[in-house]
C-alpha cells in the first residue's frame, strides 16, 4: 500500500512528474520561471491571406491609370531632361548629362517667368483664401435663402477653365466689355485695355483666378465650419465671448487643419496654372503673365525643345515637392504638439 501511494503522490501533480518533471523544477523547458515566451502560433489564416490578395485586386483599378498616365509620363520627362531631344522625325537624340540644366540657370526669361509664377499662385491664393473664409462664415449662418446663395457660389467652380477666361475675355473686352461700359458710365474715364497693358495684365488676371478658384475653397471650410460643434459657440458666447474671440478659440482651431490643407493645395495648382491664363492673355503683353508653365509649353510646342522644356518640367517638380514636404512637416508638427 506505501508503494502504491507514493506512486500516486509522484503523478502528475506530484514533485516529481507531470509539470515539475516534464518542465524542470523552474518552469517550461526547465528555464527560468518568467523567461518563457510563447511560439509562433503557425501561419495566418486563408481568409486574411485571401483578403490582402482582394485588397490588391480592388486597389489595381485605380492604381493603374495613375502608373501608366502619371507616373510614366513622370519618369519619361526625367529622362528626357537629360538629353537634346527635339522635334524632327529624323533627328536622332543624344544623352547630353546636365547640360540642359545647366542652361537654364543662365536663363533669366525662365527664373522671370518663375519669378511671375510665384507671384501669380501667392497673389491668388491669399485673398482667395480669406474671401472664402469670409463667404463660408456668411453661408454658415441661419439666414433666409442661404440654400440656393451655396448653389451660386459655386457656379464658377463648375465651368470649366477655358470658358471662364473666354467670359472673362469679353468682360474685359476694350470696346464692348462690361467693365469699360461701367468705368464710362461712372464717368471714371473711357476705360482700357486690360489684358494688354503692361501695369494691369497680371493685375487683371490675378483677379479672375481669385475668382474661379474660390468656390472649391469656400465648400472645404464651410465643411469645416458644420462639424464645429455649436455647444462651443454656445458656451463661449455664455462665457461673454465676442465674435472675434469665439472665432479664434473656438472656430479657427477647428478649421485650421482644413485651411492648411487647401492653402497648400491652392498654392500648389495655381503655381501650375496654364489654360486660365492661356486663354486670357497667352503669357503676354511682353511675358509679364508667361508662368512657367506656359514658358515650357512654348519651349516644347513652339520652338520644338523637348529636353529643355522637360528639364524646366524637372525643376517645377522639384519646388512642388519641396513645398509639399514642408507642408507634410508642418502638420506631423503640429499633430506632434497635440
Amino acid at each position: 500500500m506505501t508503494s502504491v501511494t507514493a506512486t500516486k503522490r509522484s503523478g502528475p501533480d506530484g514533485p516529481q512528474g507531470g509539470r515539475s518533471g516534464r518542465d524542470g523544477p523552474g518552469g517550461r523547458g526547465g528555464l527560468p520561471r518568467g523567461s518563457w515566451r510563447p511560439g509562433p502560433l503557425g501561419p495566418p489564416p486563408r481568409g486574411k491571406a485571401f483578403g490582402d490578395r482582394a485588397a490588391w485586386f480592388l486597389v489595381l483599378p485605380a492604381l493603374i491609370p495613375i502608373l501608366i498616365l502619371s507616373v510614366g509620363p513622370l519618369l519619361y520627362g526625367i529622362a528626357l531632361a537629360f538629353t537634346d531631344a527635339q522635334s524632327g522625325r529624323t533627328r536622332s537624340t543624344q544623352f547630353i548629362g546636365t547640360l540642359n540644366f545647366q542652361d537654364l540657370l543662365h536663363d533669366t526669361l525662365f527664373w522671370d517667368s518663375f519669378r511671375i509664377g510665384l507671384v501669380w499662385a501667392v497673389g491668388v491664393t491669399v485673398p482667395q483664401f480669406l474671401l472664402a473664409l469670409g463667404l463660408a462664415l456668411l453661408l454658415n449662418q441661419n439666414l433666409r435663402l442661404r440654400w440656393p446663395a451655396r448653389a451660386l457660389a459655386i457656379v464658377p467652380w463648375a465651368m470649366p477653365e477655358v470658358v471662364v477666361g473666354i467670359m472673362w475675355r469679353l468682360v474685359y473686352n476694350p470696346d464692348a466689355g462690361i467693365l469699360n461700359e461701367t468705368v464710362r458710365d461712372l464717368g471714371l474715364g473711357d476705360g482700357r485695355d486690360w489684358l494688354t497693358g503692361l501695369a494691369t495684365a497680371l493685375p487683371a488676371v490675378i483677379l479672375v483666378g481669385i475668382w474661379a478658384g474660390m468656390p472649391q475653397t469656400t465648400v472645404a471650410l464651410l465643411a469645416g465650419l458644420q462639424n464645429t460643434p455649436r455647444e462651443l459657440h454656445e458656451a463661449a458666447a455664455l462665457d461673454g465671448a465676442g465674435a472675434w474671440r469665439r472665432f479664434r478659440t473656438v472656430t479657427w482651431p477647428a478649421i485650421k487643419p482644413i485651411a492648411l490643407a487647401i492653402s497648400a493645395l491652392n498654392l500648389i495648382w495655381n503655381f501650375n496654372s496654364f489654360a486660365l491664363v492661356y486663354v486670357l492673355t497667352s503669357g503676354g503683353p511682353g511675358g509679364r503673365t508667361r508662368l512657367p508653365m506656359l514658358f515650357a509649353y512654348e519651349e516644347a510646342f513652339r520652338y520644338g525643345q523637348f529636353g529643355y522644356a522637360a528639364a524646366m518640367g524637372c525643376v517645377m517638380v522639384a519646388v512642388i515637392s519641396v513645398l509639399l514636404a514642408l507642408f507634410l512637416v508642418g502638420r506631423l508638427r503640429g499633430g506632434e504638439d497635440r
